[in-house]
């Protein structure tokens, strides 16, 4: 830990750890102020832990925690209060300091010349040039005066992302589009539970963001901090500011791993697996490997998640090599679903009750996943008993799959653009935005009620890129999406059950039922799930090829 001083009343430094109160407190410091949210990284004390120790040392102490990537007007006011009714000195710290140093810099952006600042900052380490035109606002962000605009900026270059703008190009290929994504890594998701059941290996669902992203669209590699649509304008990292005016939102989901106690502290040991991360992937088909008897459990949280037929996937792949190991006698294994059935379209239940009934698998309604200890392998579910009231059910495992709750981005629930639930409010037939008009979203985090899968997203990039080039020319005749999505059901090596639906639960099969009967588990639904649909996804659906997903426009 080094500190660095801004001036006679404000020291920052990087991380502190508990050990290093004594000598903070014996370089004078009389109060401490912690901007770093806890869980960033595994190694991280508690803000709590800190705040123990350094009361006992007679040290103020408050959290004033901020994201990487953005710092509000609420913080920096919380912060300015909070500094001015401080004893002095005051030491900020975060992971390296930057955030502290931008708190006082905005702070003080009405009553210190931007020189003063810079200078100040500078000398400690810390280059404030990113928000200089944020200082020189008084700490206001200037959306008024975009650093860079587009005319389509597309937040999000995951599948929705990618496919969207390419069917852009392939329509209109003049056309100035930027993406924003942060990751340098893309990841073919609906390979996960292959990986886990032994099927693919986990680098053949991975590609580099710059072999994927077209090449006549601009990459931005950041992450967006906040939305602006009144004035068009996006908030990146750093308080960048990028106009726009056309918006497609489409970053995916969150996966809430800290939604379930003690869930991130195991994952990936003692057990305790998940095909929804490309590197816990390979560790579920270790563990069922590995599995000779015991109680192997496998979760689903709440509606409404990715893909929701991943959690049985991997009940169904895991017990298929048990049963053809001859070992399936030996392994309890139990389905715990938050939900009230084994799946939202009724049609598809039967077939897949004879899987449930060859592994022997018990069915568990009602169970959320509240609360897991992998070293001494307990798992805690919540149900609503008989008497409506909450009841805490306790498991052992030897093996667990976890399925974690979800829900939009923070920064997606933060913004203007979301329903009472958090999810961005489109237009469940065209996918616009229902208050911005310049505004489409599509993929995992729109509030339309259809499955979040990856068929989905490749049925509805066409579908916004049509509908948002017919709003530029004036026209009304827009494309409708009728709520497709599919999920590849993989009951056993080498048959699946292809359900494929749209809004309400209707049957919307691809195939004729005398090719692939999507009620009955199948070998060609498994090859085309094994063999066909990887390369439809990298070399059709993300290169703007609409095979069988053409949308059709409706004279208004």
């Amino acid at each position: 830990m080094a500190i660095k001083q801004i001036d006679s009343k404000y020291y920052v430094s990087e991380q502190i750890q508990v050990t290093d109160l004594d000598d903070i407190k014996a370089q004078g410091i009389r109060s401490v102020i912690c901007n770093r949210p806890d869980g960033e990284a595994e190694d991280q004390p508690t803000h709590v832990e800190i705040e123990t120790k350094a009361k006992s040392l007679g040290l103020e102490f408050r959290y004033i925690p901020i994201d990487r990537g953005m710092i509000n007007e609420e913080q920096v006011q919380a912060f300015n209060s909070t500094f001015t009714e401080l004893p002095h000195p005051v030491l900020g710290f975060c992971r390296s300091g930057m955030r502290s140093t931008s708190l006082w810099a905005l702070a003080n952006a009405q009553n210190m010349e931007l020189d003063d600042i810079m200078t100040k900052a500078s000398a400690a380490g810390y280059d404030m040039t990113p928000m200089s035109e944020r200082i020189k606002n008084h700490g206001k962000v200037p959306v008024e005066k975009p650093d860079i605009t587009h005319d389509i900026v597309i937040v999000g270059g995951g599948a929705a992302g990618i496919a969207v703008a390419s069917s852009l190009l392939k329509r209109r290929s003049n056309l100035d589009i930027a993406i924003i994504e942060p990751a340098d890594k893309h990841y073919y998701q609906p390979g996960f539970t292959m990986v886990g059941g032994g099927i693919f290996e986990a680098k053949q669902t991975v590609k580099t963001m710059a072999h994927l992203i077209p090449n006549n669209v601009k990459w931005i590699k950041a992450a967006v901090a906040a939305f602006d649509p009144e004035h068009n304008a996006l908030i990146l990292e750093g308080c960048r500011v990028l106009g726009y005016k056309q918006l497609i939102v489409c970053p995916g989901l969150k996966l809430n791993w800290a939604g379930i106690e003690g869930l991130e502290e195991t994952l990936g040991k003692n057990g305790v697996t998940s095909n929804y991360r490309f590197d816990l992937a390979p560790y579920t088909w270790q563990l069922v490997q590995e599995l000779q008897s015991g109680k192997a459990l496998f979760t689903q949280p709440p509606m409404p998640i990715k893909c929701a037929g991943a959690p049985q996937k991997a009940m169904y792949l895991s017990s298929d090599h048990w049963h053809k190991q001859g070992l399936i006698n030996n392994i309890d294994v139990s389905f715990f679903n938050a939900g009230p059935a084994l799946f939202g379209v009724k049609e598809y239940i039967p077939a897949l009750m004879e899987y449930v009934k060859k592994y022997k698998a018990k069915l568990n309604f009602g169970h959320n996943l509240v609360k897991i200890d992998g070293a001494n392998k307990k798992a805690w579910f919540r149900k609503v008993n008989e008497n409506g009231e909450d009841e805490i059910i306790e498991e052992n495992f030897d093996m667990i799959h976890v399925c974690p709750p979800q829900q939009a981005p923070d920064f997606i629930r933060a913004s203007k653009l979301v329903d009472a639930s958090g999810w961005v409010d489109v237009d469940q037939d065209t996918l616009r935005h229902k208050t911005y008009e310049n505004i489409y979203a599509l993929g995992d985090v729109t509030n339309a009620p259809n499955a979040k899968t990856a068929a989905a997203a490749r049925k509805q990039a066409p579908i916004v890129a049509h509908n948002l080039l017919n709003y530029l020319d004036a026209k009304n005749e827009p494309a409708l999406y009728d709520g497709y999505g599919s999920c590849p059901l993989t009951v056993e090596r080498g048959k699946i059950v292809l359900a494929e639906f749209g809004y309400g639960g209707k049957l919307l099969p691809s195939f004729p039922k005398w090719f692939i009967d999507g009620q009955k588990p199948t070998r060609l639904a498994w090859f085309l799930k094994e063999i066909l649909l990887p390369p439809i996804y990298w070399k059709g659906m993300l290169k703007g090829h609409e095979w069988l997903v053409k949308p059709k426009p409706v004279k208004r």
